[in-house]
């Protein structure tokens, strides 16, 4: 597996071993069903706002990702409009060196 992009993956591991970790103690502690149901409705809300903040912070952090990848084609976009005009300032340059020594040789 790679070091990137596996961060999703391991994101969603530990979102579910944690939802079925806290299942599993609920259901072994020693109280009423009641209870059980409460304790898990407020750990799935707690779960839940958790999972929506983590995802929040994925989002800003490709928006940011993004943009900076924006900045920099920008950047190499000016580059290679520069390198291609000095490219052809450089065979007009050449072109006209040789049209002027053509012009010079005398012809036989």
């Amino acid at each position: 597996m790679s070091e990137q992009g596996g961060g999703g993956e391991f994101f969603a591991g530990l979102l579910i071993g944690a939802i079925l970790g806290a299942g599993a103690a609920l259901l072994m502690a020693p109280q009423s069903g009641e209870q059980t149901r409460q304790k898990l409705q407020e750990r799935s809300v707690e779960l839940k706002d958790k999972a929506v903040d983590a995802s929040s912070q994925a989002r800003d952090r490709a928006d940011g990702l993004r943009e900076r990848g924006r900045i920099i084609l920008d950047e190499q976009k000016v580059k290679i409009e520069q390198a291609i005009e000095e490219g052809k300032a450089a065979a007009a340059k050449k072109r006209g060196e040789l049209l002027g020594q053509l012009e010079e040789e005398p012809v036989a």
